[in-house]
């Protein structure tokens, strides 16, 4: 499964399934020029189980790193794995 990213005022990281529906995305809008704010992340219950959720965030992740941006983790999961992962801390905005 491949992750897409599309970006116009808001933006999110997604999957779609053979059917070209939206299975799982992270959404997020830009706070500022430097600052990205993690707002949901959405897995559908057909793919539970599968770290979906943690292939969302290190895509947004990279994104920020790739742009030299910051990342407030609004999303309770989101915030989760920032908690849960140290390597995380070069772009999390505390």
């Amino acid at each position: 499964m491949d992750i897409q990213h599309q970006q116009k005022t808001t933006g999110e990281f997604f999957i779609v399934n053979e059917q070209q529906e939206k299975v799982a995305d992270i959404l997020y809008y830009m706070k500022d020029e430097n600052t990205m704010v993690i707002e949901h992340t959405n897995v559908d219950k057909s793919l539970a189980g599968q770290g979906i959720g943690k292939k969302l965030v290190a895509a947004g992740v990279e994104f920020a790193r790739e742009h030299h941006l910051k990342i407030i983790p609004e999303c309770p999961y989101t915030k989760s794995v920032f908690e849960k992962t140290p390597e995380y801390a070069d772009v999390w905005e505390k």
